[in-house]
C-alpha cells in the first residue's frame, strides 16, 4: 500500500465517528478530542458506527489527504483498547493490516533483533 517513516504516528479513534464529516469536521475532532496538531504529518484514523468504513486524514505538502475505504462485507477488526482511552496509537504495519481486514490482536510480533554488545541510548 504505502510506506511510512517510523517518525509518523498513526492515531486511531476508539469511538465510532460519523463519517459524513468532511476534512474540516475530522480536523476539529483531532484538535478538540486529542489535542493533536493536524499539520504534523501524522495519520488520524476514524471508523464508522457500523465498522465497515474507515477514513484516514493526514497533512501532506500544502494540503490534506483523506483516504476512505468501505468494506463490501464484514467489519474492520479494531485493536483492543482501554475503556477510558479516546485514541490508540498504531504503527504503519498495524494500519496496513487493519485496512486489509486482518485482526491485529491475533498477530504476534517477534522481539526486535539488536546487535550483541550494543546498548540502547
Amino acid at each position: 500500500m504505502f510506506t511510512l517513516p517510523s517518525s509518523v504516528r498513526v492515531v486511531l479513534a476508539t469511538e465510532a465517528v460519523d463519517l459524513r464529516k468532511s476534512i474540516d469536521g475530522l480536523m476539529a475532532l483531532v484538535k478538540s478530542a486529542w489535542g493533536e496538531d493536524v499539520y504534523s504529518g501524522h495519520l488520524f484514523a476514524f471508523v464508522s458506527r457500523r465498522g465497515d468504513r474507515i477514513k484516514v486524514l493526514t497533512w501532506s505538502r500544502g494540503g490534506f489527504v483523506l483516504l476512505y475505504k468501505r468494506l463490501e462485507t464484514g467489519r474492520f477488526r479494531l485493536p483492543k483498547v482501554d475503556a477510558d482511552a479516546s485514541a490508540v496509537h498504531l504503527d504503519a504495519t498495524q494500519l496496513a493490516m487493519l485496512l486489509d481486514g486482518m485482526d491485529v490482536t491475533e498477530v504476534k510480533r517477534s522481539p526486535a533483533w539488536t546487535p550483541s554488545g550494543r546498548t540502547s541510548s
